[in-house]
């Protein structure tokens, strides 16, 4: 009897320890999941991030800045001052990972419309280890054609002849490559690469413009974090049409803070840019780093899931 049980026994243990064996050979490894809120929202200030938010998601967004502080007290600096600018845009998610977008822009009357692709999304054991994210959009001047100069336009690099002031010739662009990574639960940082181009464009400008950009954000509280951003139009000679930088644009320095929800966000800031719309801020911002330059502005963005 004793034969018998220890037998019984031993195949119990052997054949325990391979169904043990078979059954952790067969159970997946726990999948890498994406990193938990990099950002909050899908725009830094006036800088986009790689958050885009869940399928069949309807954003809104208003954009506003007010007038410079340089005159104080005065204007209540900058609330009252003449040269504000405001955006509303929607934006949506058709898919994944995958939104789209159209807004109206008060200077120069701008209609754009956009798209952002994340294509990899950095993951919380650091299979991928950083964001990446493309973004792109085209914009049309809605002005009359009284704004623009003469109504007529020289083509790049063409300065003998002149042509009639088309529809094509109110058309800009600007694409975007963006690399991101959230380096703790308290800091998220983005750095991207930009080229912007005009279609046509007043004298002495540029037609095209590559640029490097900085952003990020500091959390310091649930809901809170301080925010920042930095965009610099290069000065590469082979693109430029130009024999001497008279009017090469100035960097872009803004700062500020955010409070978010899980539907909204708002963020409050200071800038030295009075364009909204990427391409007016990488080719027409001629404001330099100075106290007096700077103009308070907000950007807000709530969500609707369907």
């Amino acid at each position: 009897m004793r034969k018998y049980t220890t037998i019984i026994f031993l195949l119990v243990f052997v054949f325990g320890n391979l169904f043990a064996q078979e059954t952790e050979e067969q159970t997946p490894e726990e999948k890498d999941k994406p990193v938990r809120s990099p950002f909050e929202s899908g725009y830094l200030i006036d800088n986009q991030t790689s958050f885009i938010p869940t399928a069949k998601t309807l954003e809104y967004v208003i954009q506003h800045k007010f007038g410079s502080i340089g005159n104080g007290k005065s204007d209540l600096w900058g609330i009252y001052a003449p040269g504000a600018n405001i955006r509303i845009g929607l934006n949506y998610v058709v898919a994944k990972n995958m939104q789209i977008g159209w807004g109206i822009a008060k200077k120069n009357k701008y209609n754009d419309f956009n798209a952002k692709w994340t294509i990899l999304e950095q993951t919380r054991k650091n299979t991928i280890p950083v964001a990446v994210t493309l973004y792109g959009n085209f914009a049309i001047d809605g002005r009359p054609l009284s704004a623009f100069e003469s109504g007529k336009v020289q083509r790049a690099f063409q300065t003998d002849a002149s042509y009639d002031y088309k529809f094509s010739d109110r058309i800009s662009y600007f694409s975007q490559l963006i690399v991101g990574r959230k380096f703790c639960d308290r800091f998220t940082m983005q750095t991207a690469v930009s080229f912007t181009h005009f279609n046509s464009v007043a004298m002495g400008m540029d037609h095209d413009k590559i640029g490097l950009h900085l952003n990020g954000r500091i959390k310091v509280s649930p809901q809170g974090s301080v925010v920042f951003n930095y965009d610099a139009p290069l000065k590469i000679k082979s693109i430029s049409e130009q024999v001497e930088w008279y009017n090469h644009p100035e960097p872009n320095l803004s700062f500020g803070y955010e409070i978010s929800t899980s539907t909204h966000a708002f963020q409050i800031y200071m800038g030295n840019s009075d364009g909204i719309i990427p391409q007016e801020i990488m080719m027409n911002n001629l404001n330099k780093i100075t106290k007096d330059s700077f103009a308070i502005g907000f950007t807000i963005t709530r969500l609707w899931s369907f």
